[in-house]
């Protein structure tokens, strides 16, 4: 009798829980996110999707790829003290950035990841004409890579992945927080299973893909901020975020979300997510998106109730968790850090 099931996939990405054959270099873009910056290019290809916030109340993004790397990423922007600490995590990946300010060039240097940035030679950069500038310098990931052959492999993050939607989820069909000049949505698309991503009042589009920038799962991090020692020409200061330590987070996958708490006791260690029991909150295999956000603003999660039992379910509906909103809360909620 011939066996005709699925054999289970020999290796799963750490990075996004889907199969792959195997662990691959690490490469962190940072990209900017202004309106300028769309439509962005290979985004759609990474792996996990930092959003932090920068001089003025605006926010760049700073991309890993390792299960895929396009040959044009961008645009490519400078680098803010916060990459420090949120990279080292991964171990020394290649890292690519546009500059710095020269303060910070110390810092950098000091740093654990293989710089691929122009400071160490230009190959792989190019400026796209139909750009305007500085919203026009892109990388070729290849190339990056290639000036990087020592750079780290993906490995366990501390993120834990399943297909399964875990119990204990209120329904989160549009979450939405705010800077002082940025903005940032998303909306759960139930045809696409992800859901859709605004960026600064806009959709988020994609030069790779038509239907724009998606996420299977979305994480709002909490983190502490302070004003860092860098400011930029205009006096404008650099806040630091601080994802060494541990604090709250909520995570938003399939049209749910689950207050968890998140942990990362050292630089080197990765970061885990965890449910008020204690157990790991499972991501859903796919691109995840963290925003990492200053714990003194709150974000906008909606509706924040039950979800309504489907037709076929033959369980009961489980109760609301501790001080959670249940079916006739308001249809808006604040999440509180």
């Amino acid at each position: 009798m011939t066996d005709t099931s699925s054999p289970e996939p020999s290796w799963l990405s750490p990075l996004t829980g889907l199969p792959g054959e195997g662990p691959k270099p690490v490469l962190i873009v940072k990209l900017d996110n202004t309106r300028y910056a769309q439509p962005h290019a290979g985004l759609t290809k990474a792996d996990v999707v930092y959003m932090e916030e920068v001089e003025y109340g605006i926010t760049r993004l700073a991309a890993v790829f390792s299960s895929q790397v396009p040959k044009r990423i961008g645009p490519v922007r400078s680098a803010r003290i916060t990459d420090i600490d949120l990279l080292a995590q991964y171990g020394r990946p290649a890292f690519a950035y546009s500059g710095a300010q020269h303060k910070m060039f110390p810092v950098l240097d000091a740093a654990p990841f293989h710089d691929v940035s122009p400071r160490r030679g230009a190959e792989g950069y190019s400026r796209d004409s139909s750009r305007r500038a500085p919203y026009n310098y892109y990388l070729d990931g290849h190339v990056a890579l290639q000036r990087a052959p020592k750079a780290a492999l993906a490995k366990d993050m501390g993120f834990t992945f399943s297909e399964d939607v875990p119990p204990g989820g209120l329904t989160a069909k549009h979450a939405e927080m705010a800077w002082g000049y940025a903005s940032a949505a998303f909306d759960y698309a139930r045809k696409l299973d992800a859901y859709r991503i605004n960026l600064n009042g806009l959709p988020a589009r994609a030069e790779e893909r038509k239907s724009g920038q998606l996420a299977s799962t979305v994480v709002i991090q909490y983190v502490k901020q302070t004003p860092s020692r860098f400011f930029d020409k205009g006096g404008g200061n650099t806040p630091h975020a601080d994802t060494i330590g541990t604090g709250k987070a909520w995570v938003l996958r399939d049209g749910q979300a689950w207050k968890v708490t998140w942990s990362r006791p050292s630089a080197k260690q990765g970061t885990t997510f965890t449910l008020p029991d204690g157990s790991p909150m499972p991501f859903k295999p796919g691109q995840t998106w963290i925003v990492l956000l200053d714990r003194s603003r709150r974000a906008t999660i909606t509706p924040l109730t039950e979800p309504v039992p489907s037709a076929s379910a033959s369980a009961p509906s489980l109760p609301s968790p501790a001080g959670s909103p249940g079916p006739s809360a308001t249809s808006s909620a604040r999440a509180e850090n």
